[in-house]
């Protein structure tokens, strides 16, 4: 691992985001001086507000289909919307943001020399024939599905990154990342725990695909930015891409009903039908990550979905969680929520 004398100058790309804000804060943590980029389709000012008088922290309004001139000693590329409500909206601007945005931040690693990471993602494995999934496996991905513009521009810039290290030398690292959670995410982004938890606050049917048998490993954000941080301080040769996530496994119907009985809400399930290329089995491999990065999670699904539970109940204010970060009773849920304008869920937009 590498030891810090002093800051570096660090680039945050999609920095005013659920994950690039919660890794802001630690860069600032550990002394850096952080340029945070984003041009706010799903990130929010409010993410990063409490940065902003900071003296070694710095704002840009920026896309990153267009080239960045700063000096940086290393870059985090999380530039790109994450759900797939986000990234369907304008598919061929989600493919651009990868494949665009990799070029543009490689060419300023190779300009400026400096270490680069690509958060990639666990979709590259697609809807996997192999459970569960090592780095070593291709992945089963549909290249002209509704899903692709996402899997296919990160499969394509994982390409990039490692032809960029192979042909310059640029000094890449590249993580894939699997189901992560926690507060500051989008309250209408469509992803599961975010859903779950939105719908039980405020009393509504809980909207469950297919059986709820589909299964998925949910990371909290705090154990996936610790993950990212000992990447990028790990020295050596270029390392192949590492997965970072939780191998815990849970069916979507488990965690519908450990949402309901966390929040002490009233909701109903509701089943409707599978989105289309929708994974049945996400789980990933992480011996790379214990080995290499000596890491590995340490927030249980229980702890994490409380923090997280507190967040949106603020957020929204529905007043379903006590001081004591247990949930109210029924009838006090119920009555914050009926009395709730449903405003906040904008709050983040």
């Amino acid at each position: 691992m590498r030891k810090y004398n002093g800051s570096s100058q660090v680039l945050v790309t999609g920095g005013a985001g659920f994950l690039g804000s919660h890794l802001c804060d630690r860069l600032i943590e550990r002394g850096h001086h952080v340029i945070c980029a984003d041009n706010f389709f799903t990130g929010s000012k409010n993410n990063i507000e409490h940065l902003m008088d900071h003296p070694r922290f710095e704002l840009v309004r920026h896309d990153v289909t267009l080239p960045l001139y700063v000096e940086v000693d290393e870059i985090y590329n999380l530039a790109c919307p994450a759900s797939p409500v986000h990234y369907q909206h304008d598919p061929v601007q989600t493919t651009k943001t990868s494949v665009y945005g990799a070029i543009n931040m490689l060419g300023l690693a190779k300009r400026t020399r400096a270490r680069i990471f690509r958060a990639s993602t666990s979709e590259v494995y697609g809807d996997p024939a192999c459970h569960p999934q090592p780095e070593s496996y291709w992945g089963h991905v549909n290249p002209i599905g509704p899903r692709s513009c996402y899997d296919e521009g990160k499969r394509c810039a994982e390409t990039l990154f490692f032809d960029y290290h192979r042909q310059y030398g640029v000094d890449i690292r590249v993580a894939r990342i699997f189901n992560t959670y926690g507060p500051r995410m989008h309250p209408n982004d469509g992803r599961v725990v975010s859903n779950f938890i939105v719908q039980a606050l405020r009393g509504e049917p809980i909207t469950v695909y297919g059986k709820g048998q589909q299964t998925r490993s949910f990371c909290y954000v705090d154990d996936l930015v610790e993950g990212f941080l000992r990447f990028m301080d790990l020295e050596g040769p270029c390392p192949a891409p590492i997965n970072i996530g939780n191998p815990g496994e849970f069916t979507i119907l488990a965690l519908a009903e450990q949402v309901i009985k966390l929040t002490g809400s009233r909701s109903k399930l509701v089943f409707s039908p599978l989105p289309v290329d929708d994974p049945m089995q996400r789980r990933p491999d992480i011996t790379q990550a214990r080995e290499q990065l000596h890491w590995e999670p340490t927030v249980q699904l229980t702890a994490g979905l409380k923090k997280t539970i507190a967040y949106f109940d603020e957020l929204l204010g529905t007043g379903v969680v006590k001081a004591d970060g247990k949930a109210a009773s029924p009838v006090r849920a119920r009555r914050a929520v009926n009395g709730s304008t449903g405003t906040g869920a904008h709050i983040v937009a």
